[in-house]
């Protein structure tokens, strides 16, 4: 079922659209937008400058809205500030770190994470004001059926980190293995399956991140017109 052509009538439990009209041409704005995302970077060396929690809410209803299987809307953010809570995350996370660097990470895996100095060392958890994590819910509050649950998930982590980058502020995508242990220490449900964990603040003002380049339009993308 599809929503009438007549503009000024729709199906019931339809509204029309709501389009956002850039300002110029949708070129201008599409290169407008690039050329701010391109500077989104992984950071780990944060201030502890606060960020006041109504920034935070409105960088999480921005994740919020992103496109889900039947509109099921799969996913649930923790966001912590409580200096207590991050702490036993930071020493469980070192822990799964120090097992994954001197036990479980093959040597071309560890060769590849040289360029950019990883170690199991995150006392950045302490030092950022947010940490968020990401939940995937494998039913709905009311148990019922999920679609598409990693795909959801993905999209919305996605979302929050460029609406993070929009207000300004610097992320990491973190996903120690394995993750149970933010469930408990959270007191969260079964339900609830940790996706991501994503430190979320200011940089600090000695940042310097890894001088990258990424791949060029012609290797990421094919045409077929």
């Amino acid at each position: 079922m599809t929503p009438a052509t007549n503009p000024n009538s729709h199906p019931e439990g339809w509204i029309p659209l709501d389009a956002h009209c850039p300002q110029g041409t949708t070129l201008l704005a599409a290169t407008d937008f690039y050329n701010t995302i391109k500077k989104r970077r992984t950071v780990r060396s944060f201030s502890d400058k606060p960020i006041p929690k109504e920034i935070i809410e409105q960088v999480l209803l921005a994740a919020g809205t992103a496109p889900s299987g039947a509109h099921k809307q799969p996913w649930r953010f923790i966001a912590i500030s409580n200096p207590q809570t991050k702490h036993e995350i930071r020493i469980a996370v070192e822990k799964i770190e120090r097992e994954f660097y001197e036990d479980k990470a093959s040597n071309r895996w560890l060769d590849d994470l040289e360029p950019f100095e990883t170690n199991p060392d995150k006392s950045y958890i302490d030092t950022v004001p947010w940490l968020i994590v990401v939940m995937a819910l494998r039913n709905t509050d009311d148990g019922g059926q999920v679609y598409y649950l990693n795909e959801s998930v993905g999209i919305a982590t996605g979302m929050l980190l460029t609406a993070a980058h929009e207000a300004g502020l610097a992320t990491l995508t973190h996903t120690p293995s394995p993750m149970k242990f933010l469930r408990d220490i959270l007191g969260r449900s079964e339900n609830e399956r940790p996706y991501m964990m994503i430190p979320l603040g200011y940089p600090s003002d000695d940042c310097h991140v890894p001088d990258l380049s990424r791949k060029p339009l012609d290797e990421i993308c094919v045409f077929v017109e």
